[in-house]
């Protein structure tokens, strides 16, 4: 197996582009350019993931703090080991405001699908096979260490999660804590084994095609994509920003990134580029502020007669857009996986730890006989008289007395009676 070890400085240095924290100092998918527009390092939408490569540019493990050397998990991840590193992931988020690499890291692993291969892993897809150096070197994916550096110690954490689950993971509960949509995830994604499983370059689109409508068509069909996702994925360039001497695009600082937060500079799509919004729409439609970012593909949404129709909606009414992108998005992080088991699973199906039982009067029904509805409303009154409640269980076995008392009284009741 492929390791990432002991990087120069150089190369570290190298990597360290996509993301507006001390680690990641870009904040989104990147660009392959054509030789007249540069290239773009920084921006969450996977059809600009293409940086130009340079002979120069090794990765490897010792400076960068990452490594592959250990043998990889080939089977679905543990539900509640997954469940626990989404909250590491969310704290995580908190203090290094990674989510645009984030969004990127999940985007890049899945975005090399081909719909018109069969066989697994060869059509590519989220098998967590980037995690390997040589689909690292890419040139799409320069930069991406930086993402794996701070999902590392989570990954460690929990071993029993694949990689290929704790990328898509990361994508998706950074769109979520950034005020983006819930999206609608299943896990038990399974990992490749080596980096001969790896696709081979060239799967990511280029920037600044001569027809940058037809490009995007040309990349997002071959996923089986259509013209609603892909300008529904467009959207998550809400989320990033653009240095110019690192991928040729954008302004060196402006009045929306001069102060950060992480590393400062850049020019930014959105003027809140760490919040999900439907921003990007309004603001590529108006085009009043220069201090913020358009390029010909995200011109071109409002250019093309079907992207407009479409990206028109969106500008009009964010709830339609959280729809669509939380379906393309799920729908993204599924492409060409391998589940186990096969239908995947949902976190939200699992049940959190130590949640107290909750109090049901007629569970304490004996024989055949159910309790009436009258008993059931005064065992419970006098079960929240001793301080229970139907989400507090007693600490003690105060139910096991009412019920004597109340045995004792009938009987007492009885005898008197007669």
């Amino acid at each position: 197996m492929a390791s990432l070890s002991a990087a120069t400085a150089t190369a570290a240095a190298a990597a360290t582009r996509l993301l507006p924290s001390a680690y990641t100092s870009a904040a989104s998918l990147s660009y392959r350019p054509s030789v007249s527009l540069g290239s773009l390092r920084s921006s969450p939408l996977l059809s600009r993931i293409f940086l130009p490569q340079n002979s120069a540019r090794r990765l490897s493990t010792g400076r960068i703090g990452y490594s592959t050397a250990s043998p990889p998990k080939c089977a679905a991840s543990d539900p509640e080991q997954l469940k626990s590193a989404r909250e590491d992931i969310k704290e995580l988020l908190k203090t290094k405001f990674c989510h645009p690499i984030m969004v990127r890291l999940g985007w890049h692993d899945a975005g090399t699908y081909n719909k018109n291969i069969e066989e697994w892993p060869q059509r590519g897809g989220a098998n967590g096979s980037l995690r390997f150096e040589i689909e690292l070197k890419h040139g799409a994916n320069a930069g991406l260490v930086n993402a794996l550096k701070l999902l590392q110690p989570i990954r460690d954490k929990y071993s029993n999660v694949t990689y290929a689950d704790l990328f898509q993971l990361a994508s998706a509960t950074a769109i979520e804590e950034a005020g983006g949509p819930k999206i609608p995830m299943k896990y038990g994604r399974v990992d490749v084994s080596g980096p001969e499983q790896c696709p081979e370059e060239g799967r990511l689109p280029d920037a600044g095609p001569p027809s940058p409508a037809s490009h995007l068509r040309d990349v997002f069909y071959r996923m089986g994509l259509n013209d609603k996702e892909i300008v529904a994925l467009s959207g998550a360039h809400t989320l990033g920003r653009s240095r110019p001497d690192r991928s040729g695009w954008g302004k060196p600082e402006t009045k929306y990134t001069k102060d950060g937060p992480g590393a400062p500079g850049g020019q930014s799509w959105t003027a809140q580029w760490l919040k999900f919004d439907n921003s990007y729409f309004k603001d590529i439609k108006e085009r009043r502020d220069e201090d913020l970012l358009v390029l010909p593909t995200d011109a071109v949404l409002f250019e093309d007669p079907s992207f407009k129709e479409y990206s028109e909606k969106y500008a009009a009414d964010q709830d339609a857009f959280f729809k669509d992108y939380a379906e393309a998005h799920a729908k993204l992080s599924n492409l060409g996986a391998k589940f186990d088991p096969a239908e995947g699973f949902s976190l939200d199906d699992i049940p959190s730890k130590g949640q107290p039982e909750k109090f049901v009067a007629a569970k304490y029904s004996t024989g055949k006989r159910e309790l009436s509805d009258a008993m059931k409303q005064k065992i419970r009154a006098e079960y929240e008289g001793f301080g229970g409640s139907p989400d507090k269980p007693l600490q003690s076995n105060y139910f096991l007395n009412i019920m004597i008392v109340v045995a004792v009284l009938a009987l007492l009741s009885s005898l008197i009676v007669n």
